[in-house]
């Protein structure tokens, strides 16, 4: 068997003013093309392959509680497998995400494939930094369907704006609270909503740690194939967490380091420049 390879994607996606203009405003920006049609096809596999085989959710749909329901979630496959690394650590990406922080240099956070299931559950309205022990706003995160989605496959819509709200709830882990909660907040704050649609495979949004977002149930039969990246800026530094999920962060991608120092680990390489 020849050995499987990819086309490397570091060639530049330039990004317009507008564009820029729009992350800053909003909290998210949607990017087509990111990847084209044929680029994605050796990613999409070897992301589908790693995937599957660690994947640790066996329980039926109807056994699982509103985040299980959501998606099996699925991270740090850059890890086990080379193809898979390639797309990670793409300079493609990471250079958006560097201008989009607009910043001089991005570091990985991590990454973590979610794919929601036929039947699969909504994701409630959440923030992801409520998990992440970081000191610095600037975080960007990268989502890519591997395969064309329509709206009722689980694309995802955003609160314009609401990233200006920073840390909103010490306690808004993605369940049913959370959407109760963020349902109300978003309504009474009047934020304009940005709805999910139809998506191309390696067409990408690119969205702030702390803008407020969510995603509908899948009602098709296919399986919603989605790969995230989470960039944060080279420079940024770990805080005290503030909960036991940022503890279990703390440990688990940033090496246990200690409030104040940078936000680095083995598993955090510096990816643009």
């Amino acid at each position: 068997m020849e050995p499987r390879s990819a086309a490397p994607l570091d060639t530049a996606y330039p990004l317009t003013d507008d564009q820029i203009s729009a992350y800053r405003q909003n909290g998210h920006v949607r990017l087509d093309g990111v990847v084209s049609p044929d680029e994605i096809i050796p990613y999409r596999d070897a992301i589908l392959a790693a995937a599957m085989a660690h994947n640790r959710e066996s329980r039926p749909l109807e056994e699982r509680d509103t985040y299980g329901k959501a998606f099996l979630q699925i991270m740090n496959l850059w890890t086990v497998d080379a193809i898979v690394k390639q797309f990670v650590f793409a300079k493609r990406f990471a250079k958006i995400a560097a201008d989009l922080l607009e910043v001089d240099s991005v570091r990985l956070y991590h990454d973590q494939a979610l794919f929601k299931e036929p039947g699969g559950g909504h994701t409630p309205w959440h923030q992801d930094q409520f998990y992440w022990p970081l000191a610095d706003a600037r975080t960007v995160t990268l989502w890519m369907p591997l395969i064309d989605v329509s709206a009722v496959m689980g694309s995802m819509s955003f609160a314009d704006g609401s990233q200006e709200d920073g840390f909103i709830r010490i306690d808004n882990e993605i369940s049913d609270l959370s959407e109760a909660f963020f349902e109300g907040y978003v309504r009474g704050k009047g934020y304009p909503l940005t709805a999910g649609a139809a998506m191309a495979a390696g067409d990408a949004t690119f969205h702030s740690g702390w803008t407020l977002h969510r995603a509908p149930g899948n009602v098709t039969e296919t399986v919603r194939e989605v790969m995230t990246i989470i960039y944060l800026p080279a420079d940024a530094k770990v805080t005290e967490p503030s909960n036991a999920f940022q503890k279990a962060d703390l440990a688990t991608w940033l090496n246990s380091a200690a409030p104040g120092s940078l936000a680095e680990g083995p598993l955090n390489p510096v990816l643009w420049p």
